[in-house]
Parts: structure tokens; sequence; C-alpha cells
């Protein structure tokens, strides 16, 4: 949405900081310890190697879970708290089946893997997967359903991010990204969206000019989000295809992109606050959509 936005007692460590071993978990097939590694090696020198392109590392229960039940194949390590070996076992059973390693570690380490005190007790490094072309999403819609999606201009924050993901998913929202946007899914965007992340196409936009004639050829409107001078969500209709243009947290959106719309609306409020979070802001748009009858 275009306008100023948000601006933006443990148990001991064995010598040599190797994470402690811990019994597997029990069962009639016990998933085993991984033996991939250098005893040596801790999970703090795993924090601190450069990451993969390709993979992606992944904390908190619900995201890490997403993965598993949406994509199992995509994990490629896991990294867990004891106490969580119950609520885990099936994960750890398949990565046993799979041949896929896992270490159970003590909390600070999955702090440091994780960079972050919300792991949750679990962090897991995961294959990504690239936005889709806008030509093989749109492919994928039903002939003339109705369908929902937020084009975001310049948002940047991963917890906005995060939170936009998941109302999306809530909503059944799709993500467009411009081509030149550096935006991309990480650790604590995917924990902040508790599994959403999983369940919402990522699309890459082509240049502006080309995405607007895509995105209008395939019955889409697109409406600009304002925080002044836009009609008045409450009161527009709203077309079964529509595409809400929401703006960077700050800068508010592109001008250009902003006349390019079909049409712009706004958020009435008391005027008590000058405007709405992009991210609390996306889920009331989400809903007035949702709710058009």
């Amino acid at each position: 949405m275009s306008g100023p936005w948000d601006r933006g007692p443990r148990p001991p460590r064995p010598p040599g900081g190797a994470p402690r071993s811990r019994p597997a978990p029990a069962g009639p097939r016990a998933p085993r310890r991984d033996t991939t590694e250098p005893a040596a090696a801790s999970a703090a020198g795993q924090a601190q190697r450069p990451a993969r392109r390709e993979e992606l590392r992944l904390y908190g229960l619900n995201a890490v879970d997403a993965v598993f039940r949406r994509r199992p194949e995509a994990i490629r390590k896991v990294y867990l708290a004891e106490a969580r070996i119950p609520v885990l076992k099936p994960l750890l059973a398949w990565c046993v089946k799979h041949r896929v390693g896992y270490r159970v570690v003590a909390d600070e380490d999955l702090e440091r893997l994780a960079a972050s005190a919300h792991h949750e007790g679990v962090v897991a490094d995961v294959q990504r997967t690239a936005p889709l072309p806008l030509q093989d999403w749109l492919a994928s819609l039903a002939p003339g359903a109705p369908a929902l999606a937020l084009w975001l201009d310049g948002v940047g924050n991963p917890h906005n991010f995060g939170a936009i993901l998941r109302s999306a998913a809530h909503f059944g929202a799709a993500v467009l990204l411009p081509p030149a946007s550096e935006l991309a899914l990480s650790g604590a965007a995917a924990r902040v969206a508790e599994g959403g992340a999983e369940a919402v196409p990522l699309v890459r936009l082509p240049q502006t000019g080309a995405a607007l004639d895509a995105l209008r050829g395939a019955g889409f409107q697109l409406a600009a989000t304002v925080v002044r001078g836009g009609d008045s969500l409450f009161g527009t209709a709203l077309p079964p295809r529509l595409v809400y243009v929401m703006g960077a947290e700050g800068e508010g959106m592109d001008p250009a992109l902003a006349a390019a719309c079909d049409r712009r609306l706004s958020i009435p409020g008391t005027g008590a606050v000058e405007s709405l979070n992009v991210a609390a802001a996306t889920a009331v748009f989400l809903a007035r959509w949702a709710a058009r009858g």
C-alpha cells in the first residue's frame, strides 16, 4: 500500500563445542543419528558457512512441518532440540528412510543456526523453489475462475513479507514479484508465515508493460492501494479477478505504476494514525475481496 508504513537453564555442552549426542527416539525403528559429519564439526560452524543459493535455512515448527507435508523431498538436513523428538518423530522416521541427515543439538546451537531465538526447537536446510513465470501461473488458473493476487512493489521487510504470505495463504492469493525485486523467502519470513509460505504461489513478473498486458488479457483488474485519495475499499464493488498493488514500506509504490492501474483504493479509518502497516493493510484488502459476495 502506498504511504508511510512501518519504517521499516540450558544443558552443558561437551568439550570442544560439538553438539551433544542424544538417544534416538524409541520405537520399532528408531531414527538413527546422522554420521555424515565429523564429530568435531559444531552447529555453530554450520551456521557460519555460506548458504548455498539453492538452499534455504528454515526454522520454527510450522514452517518446517509445512515443507515436510508438501514437499519432503526438499529437506536436506534437520537440526532439533531433544525436547522436540516426540513431536518430530514422523519427520525423523522419514529422514532415516530417505537417508537425510539430522542432529540433536543444544538450544544455543539452534540459536546460532537460525540466527534467531525464535527457532522453536527445530531448524532445517531445504531446497528453494524458484518463482513461477507469470505465464505459467496464469495458465494454471481454471478458465474464468475467480483469482486474487498481490503485486509487491518494493516491500522488503522480511517480517512484513512473512505476515503477507500468511494472509495470502489464508485467503488464497498469489504473490507477484517485479523482475528487479530482490525480495525472496527467508527463514524469518517463513517463520512469521507459520507454514503459509508453502501454500502461496510466488510469481516472477516480466517488465511492467508486459505484466500489465498479460494480467489484463487474463481478465484481471489492477488496484493501486493508497493511503488517501482512493475510492473507499468498503464501498467499492470488486471484480472476480483482481490484483492489489501494494507499495513499499516508507516510500510507497512507484507513481507510474499506480497511474497505470485501473483503480485506486483506500482503507477509510478514524485518522488517529496515518495508515496501517502494509501487512495489516494487506489482510484487510484480501478479506474485503473474499467477502465481495
